[in-house]
């Protein structure tokens, strides 16, 4: 199959946008859409530090290196790096290699939180504790919050974050299955700034994973193509296979997915209640929707003397 563009070999089919297109070509429509995202979510940027989430996967390499890449030719903003080592052992370290050659090849900072260290724990010694819980649960609450910490903490004026177009398609999906409203509104990419809480923009929120990983490959970024150990056990797998289902049968619906989340923002913007002020929490002083955010919740549950009860 030709690219549509020229005669060069295509490497990918997009039945949402119908066309087909080759190495150069798909590099360009990425490029394309994360700079017009980008523009869309931080206009008249004027800040003077910008935070990357980088996991060391592919889809936090090719936000780092587009970032850089457009934020190159303005000197007076500093592109920083921000890994959170969870602690997950045979995982997380050859992430954290990968992370370190891409930072090195571009030349930029690069900040490492270790859970161990800012919490007192690691996912690998909760989830020999909380064995009724799922670890995705307890460890993506602990890496947002400790992100968050190191954005703030490097004086960010936003965070770059790696989701792609699959993966926010998936959260308004399990948001709306939940009947949870509310954390639509709180989803990145946020449109207003809430106290204490960086805000968090998704550039490449209309570019679909697998496109990523074939930009990330192109351009020959060092990433790491493992799978969390403890990825079996999430929620989310059965809204991943269901978006897929979806848009096989369906082509679009990720798109479709975005907008709706669009139109239920308008709709809580126009009620005057599109994300309610975050509390500050009573015991860490992070934001939180109550009076203790969720990462001390967790925290205290470890710290009980009766574990293996699974957190609501």
């Amino acid at each position: 199959m030709e690219c549509d563009r020229c005669a060069r070999p295509a490497v990918v089919d997009r039945p949402y946008a119908g066309d087909h297109l080759c190495d150069p070509h798909l590099a360009e429509t990425v490029r394309d859409r994360f700079q017009r995202t980008l523009r869309r979510q931080l206009p008249r940027f004027r800040g003077r530090t910008v935070g990357v989430a980088l996991s060391g996967g592919k889809d936090s390499a090719v936000a780092l290196a587009l970032t850089h890449a457009y934020f190159a030719r303005r000197p007076g903003v500093e592109v920083v790096a921000l890994t959170v080592d969870e602690g997950i052992r045979g995982y997380r370290p050859k992430t954290i290699r990968s992370a370190k050659a891409l930072t090195r090849s571009l030349r930029v900072r690069h900040v490492i939180v270790r859970a161990e260290r800012e919490l007192s724990t690691t996912t690998d010694a909760a989830a020999l504790r909380l064995l009724g819980t799922p670890p995705c649960s307890y460890c993506g609450v602990w890496r947002r919050q400790l992100l968050n910490r190191a954005a703030r903490d490097a004086g960010a004026d936003a965070l770059v974050l790696g989701f792609n177009l699959d993966d926010l398609a998936q959260t308004v999906l399990m948001n709306v299955a939940r009947g949870d409203v509310a954390r639509i509104g709180r989803m990145a990419p946020h449109s207003r700034r809430q106290d204490g809480l960086v805000p968090r923009v998704a550039p490449l929120a209309e570019v679909p994973e697998r496109e990523v990983f074939l930009y990330a490959r192109g351009a020959g970024l060092p990433f790491d193509h493992a799978e969390c150990p403890y990825a079996g056990r999430a929620s989310r797998n059965v809204f991943r296979e269901t978006v897929w289902r979806l848009e096989e049968a369906l082509p679009g619906t990720r798109q479709s997915l975005l907008r709706s989340r669009e139109a239920i923002l308008d709709l809580l913007d126009a009620s005057g209640d599109a994300f309610g002020a975050p509390q500050r929490c009573e015991e860490c002083g992070e934001p939180s929707t109550g009076v203790r955010c969720r990462a001390c919740e967790y925290r205290r549950v470890l710290a009980a003397p009766v574990m293996g009860v699974a957190v609501s």
